[in-house]
C-alpha cells in the first residue's frame, strides 16, 4: 500500500491522536503493573527500573510511529532497546526482559477500547498483535547479538589464557582472564593434547565443554594450529579426565600432563605433555590416551631434558642411595635379558636374593623390573644417571 500524501489524513487519525496523547499514561502504566507483579524489577536498583522505564515508554513510542506507517519496515530492536545501555542485557535475563514486554503489551491492549476512536478497536488490536510478534523477534536478537559478542569476546580471553599456559607466560592476568571466564582455581589441574580434528573448531570446543560438563570437571581450551588443548581442572587422575574428554580429538596420540597444583604451575603440565606428543612416535603402541610420564624414555631420547632430570632423579638416585647392591643387581638383570638365574649366577647369590632385590627395586622407584615396558624405562634411566655421574666427575 502506498504511503499516504503528506496532505492526505491518515485513515485512523483520530485513534492516532488519542494514542499519542495517551502514550505516557500506558507506560506508567505498565511501570505500576511491573512493580506490582514481578519481584525482580521491585529488587532492582533505582538505576536499572529507570533504563526498564525508558525501554517500556520507547516501546508504546516505536508502536505509535509503525502505527502511523504500518507498510514502512521499521528497525524494532533500534528503537526500542537502543535507548537502553548494553550493559542492561547483562543486568535482566532473557526471561525477565520477555515478561517486561509482555506486561507492557498487557496495559497496551486492557486500554485499547479507551485509546481506540469509536469502530477502531479491532483495527488497534490486530496491529497490536502484529507489533507484538515483531517485539518477540527484536528481543530474540537484541540478546542473541549480546550472546554473540560475549561467546567471542569469551573465545579470545579463553585463547589468551591457553596461549599463556603452554608459551610459559602465565601470570596474574592469565588467572584473571581465566576468572571471569568462570575458572574457580580448582585444586588439581593438568594439560591435554591432541590433534584437532578438521572443520569448525568452535564445534570441537563446544564438543569439549559438553564432555567436561559430563565428566564434571573444569576446562579452558582452544584450537592453536593443529593442536587441540584442554587445561583441566578439579581432577586428581588426569588419565580418567582424558579419557572422558577424548572424543573430539582427531586420530592420533593424546597425551595428559602431569596434575599440578595451580593454573600458574599448568606450564609444566602442558611442556610435559607436549614433549610426550612429539616423542609419542617413538611408541607405536602407546595407549590412548596415555600420560607424559610413562613416555618419559622416548622424551629423554628426543631431548627433553626434563624428562632426562626426573629419570635421574627419581630412579636412579634413589637407587643409588638405597644401596650398591640393588644398582648392581638391576644392572646385571637386565644384562641378563630378565633371566633371575642368569643374574643369579653372575651375581654369586642365590635367586631368591635376585627376586628380594628386584622387589626392593620396585618399592624405591615405582617401576617393576620384570616388566618389559617398565624394564625400558629403568634401562634408560641407568644409563641417564651413568652419564650425569661421569659429567659430575669431569
Amino acid at each position: 500500500m502506498p504511503e499516504p500524501a503528506a496532505n492526505t489524513p491518515h485513515p485512523h487519525s483520530a485513534t492516532l491522536r488519542r494514542l499519542e496523547k495517551s502514550s505516557g499514561t500506558l507506560a506508567a502504566a505498565a511501570i505500576a503493573r511491573m512493580d506490582a507483579q514481578l519481584p525482580w524489577y521491585r529488587a532492582m536498583p533505582p538505576e536499572n527500573r529507570s533504563w526498564i522505564g525508558l525501554v517500556a515508554q520507547a516501546g508504546i513510542a516505536a508502536f505509535t510511529e509503525w502505527f502511523r506507517h504500518p507498510e514502512t519496515p521499521q528497525a524494532i530492536s533500534t528503537d526500542v532497546f537502543g535507548t537502553a545501555p548494553r550493559e542492561l542485557t547483562r543486568a535482566i535475563t532473557l526471561r525477565q526482559t520477555v515478561e517486561m514486554v509482555r506486561t507492557t503489551i498487557e496495559v497496551m491492549e486492557s486500554a485499547i477500547d479507551e485509546v481506540a476512536a469509536p469502530g477502531d478497536e479491532g483495527v488497534l488490536r490486530e496491529a497490536l498483535l502484529v507489533y507484538a510478534r515483531e517485539i518477540a523477534f527484536a528481543t530474540a536478537q537484541v540478546y542473541a547479538q549480546a550472546a554473540e559478542a560475549r561467546g567471542a569476546w569469551d573465545a579470545r580471553l579463553e585463547s589468551l589464557v591457553v596461549n599463556a599456559v603452554l608459551s610459559g607466560e602465565a601470570d596474574e592476568g592469565a588467572l584473571s582472564r581465566a576468572a571471569a571466564l568462570g575458572w574457580s582455581a580448582p585444586a588439581h589441574v593438568s594439560v591435554v593434547l591432541g590433534t584437532a580434528p578438521n572443520g569448525d573448531s568452535e564445534l570441537t570446543v563446544e564438543a569439549i565443554r559438553r564432555a567436561a560438563r559430563h565428566a564434571k570437571v573444569q576446562v579452558l581450551t582452544g584450537v592453536l594450529g593443529d593442536r587441540l588443548v584442554v587445561i583441566t581442572g578439579g581432577s586428581d587422575n588426569p588419565l580418567q579426565t582424558a579419557k572422558a574428554l577424548i572424543g573430539p580429538f582427531a586420530a592420533g596420540p593424546v597425551v595428559a600432563g602431569p596434575v599440578v597444583p595451580d593454573l600458574l604451575s599448568a606450564t609444566r603440565s602442558a611442556q610435559a605433555a607436549a614433549a610426550g606428543l612429539k616423542a609419542c612416535a617413538a611408541w607405536p603402541d602407546a595407549p590412548r590416551p596415555v600420560m607424559a610420564d610413562d613416555l618419559l624414555p622416548e622424551r629423554a631420547m628426543a631431548g627433553d631434558a626434563t624428562a632426562r632430570d626426573q629419570l635421574v632423579e627419581e630412579i636412579y638416585r634413589p637407587l643409588q642411595e638405597a644401596g650398591s647392591a640393588l644398582l648392581e643387581t638391576l644392572s646385571v638383570y637386565l644384562e641378563q635379558a630378565s633371566s633371575l638365574e642368569g643374574a643369579a649366577r653372575m651375581l654369586f647369590v642365590h635367586p631368591n636374593t635376585v627376586r628380594y632385590r628386584l622387589r626392593r627395586v620396585t618399592d624405591v622407584t615405582g617401576w617393576s623390573p620384570s616388566d618389559v615396558r617398565s624394564a625400558f624405562t629403568l634401562r634408560i634411566a641407568l644409563i641417564l644417571g651413568r652419564l650425569a655421574d661421569t659429567e659430575t666427575a669431569l
